[in-house]
């Protein structure tokens, strides 16, 4: 019946279906989000499981021609996710922490490969291209659904600083592992060994990275005395044109807009625009959980036609689902220890790293191109099926490692021990603080704020209460006080 019904809507008004597939998607994915509410469930779980009701494969709620055509969403989510993640590579904290970062991110990532690809070729024995390029995406961690979670939790402290910058490095770990996956492959597929094939994909990322680079200094030089207004219209601009050229030499965006986010903080020491974007993003990462949704597939996982060396896919999937989990948990863990960070950041970081999307899928075409026919097919089956159960299973366990880290909740204020000496970056913002509590006091009732001011506060007091932290209304109040 629904088929009927967009087919003759599509005749008539072809612009209708879109927009109509689009307002059910957003109405869908906030109904879902009430029922994990009362689980107790992240948002990102609810927006995945919309995504499957609706999609084309099970009540065919969105067609499948508006779930095909709106690939250009996942390079608009990851650039938003990309450079709210750039606010956390301050250099200031890099110095203190960077090597540890580093250590651990190589253990994660690296385990997780070396153990996916022990199962596929020495155990399954599926033969060394399928293998080897399965492991190097196993490397691969998705940022969108953490962030997510930490944002609506309201988390924060050294967990979360790690576990953040963990996430953005392994995207460059994983991309370098592919490179190298892909040439190998080549080369026993009988393509021949090139050294373009290891050397261009890590080329135009370094290009993306200069981008992204030069636009954090214009990002900071036209952001000087702006309204409100024209700082999200410049700043979605430029995250728009690192999506677009990314999408011109088939190049992830996700490094580019990581690294103008990181010149943009450590330049202009502004983090009010990452405030605003996160006011602006959450429609759009609602289409993308709910749109990675629309693909997934269940009957090709358990067709008895697809086969590779011989195994069923779902024996495949399921056992690549668990090893990679075990390497990415094993792997924190190790890193963690031999780099001796707290034994909560030790115990727990695993457990938010076990989420892959983004990233893993668009190597994943790239990869099935690589192996062609039906292995090459099998394999973006195999990315996408276990990235639906990732996304569906991370987000909890996520929130879990950060209840249990003590990054929210009961626990939140035991984090800084009472005997730490502040430092004197501390000091200031101490300083700041009470200057604002006392501005505050004396001007917060003569202060005659605009109307747009006024339906802003709202938003942001609304926003503050949902995800269980005033901090972004008291931000937002001491920056409006402060503007008097």
């Amino acid at each position: 019946m629904l088929d009927k019904f967009y087919e003759q809507l599509s005749a008539t008004s072809p612009a209708s279906v879109i927009i109509i597939s689009v307002a059910i998607m957003l109405f869908a994915g906030f109904l879902g989000t009430r029922v994990t509410k009362l689980l107790k469930l992240p948002n990102v779980t609810a927006y995945i499981l919309v995504g499957i009701i609706l999609g084309p494969y099970c009540l065919g709620f969105v067609p499948e021609s508006v779930a095909s055509g709106m690939d250009f969403i996942s390079d608009i989510a990851l650039a938003f996710i990309a450079f709210s993640a750039g606010e956390y590579f301050r250099f200031s904290t890099l110095k203190k922490n960077g090597a540890k970062v580093v250590v651990i991110t190589l253990f994660e990532a690296l385990l997780a490969s070396v153990l996916v690809f022990v199962l596929t070729f020495f155990i399954l024995r599926l033969g060394l291209p399928f293998s080897i390029i399965l492991a190097a995406l196993a490397s691969a961690t998705a940022p969108a659904s953490t962030m997510m979670t930490i944002r609506q939790t309201g988390a924060k402290g050294d967990f979360v600083d790690t576990l953040f910058s963990v996430v953005a490095l392994d995207d460059v770990v994983s991309l370098i592992a592919y490179s190298v996956a892909v040439s190998v492959a080549l080369s026993t597929l009988g393509s021949g060994f090139s050294a373009g094939d290891v050397l261009l994909p890590i080329a135009w990322n370094i290009m993306m990275i200069a981008i992204g680079v030069a636009f954090g200094f214009a990002l900071k030089f036209l952001m000087a005395k702006r309204s409100t207004d024209n700082r999200l219209i410049v700043s979605v601009a430029f995250l728009f044109a690192m999506c677009g050229i990314g999408a011109a030499v088939n190049v992830s965006p996700l490094l580019g807009c990581m690294a103008m986010g990181t010149v943009y903080i450590n330049i202009s020491g502004d983090d009010k625009l990452f405030k605003q974007l996160n006011y602006f993003s959450p429609p759009i990462l609602l289409l993308f959980f709910v749109k990675s949704g629309l693909g997934f597939r269940l009957d090709a996982l358990f067709s008895t036609q697809n086969l590779v060396g011989g195994i069923p896919l779902i024996v495949i999937g399921v056992l690549y689902f668990i090893v990679r989990i075990a390497g990415k948990y094993s792997g924190a863990f190790l890193g963690c220890a031999v780099t001796k960070k707290d034994k909560k950041v030790r115990n727990f970081l695993g457990l938010a790293l076990s989420p892959q999307a983004g990233v893993a899928i668009g190597l994943a075409a790239l990869g099935a191109r690589v192996l062609g026919g039906e292995t090459g097919s099998l394999l973006q089956t195999i990315i996408l099926s276990s990235s639906i159960f990732y996304e569906l299973v991370g987000p909890p366990l996520a929130k879990l490692s950060l209840y249990l880290s003590g990054s929210y909740g009961k626990d939140a204020a035991e984090e800084t021990p009472l005997s730490t000496v502040p430092t004197r970056e501390e000091e200031v913002d101490a300083l700041k603080d009470r200057l604002c509590a006392i501005q505050k006091e004396l001007a917060v009732k003569e202060y005659a704020r605009s109307p747009e001011e006024e339906a802003f506060m709202e938003a942001t007091e609304a926003a503050g209460e949902s995800s269980e932290t005033s901090a972004g209304a008291e931000y937002n109040r001491k920056k409006f006080i402060n503007k008097r």
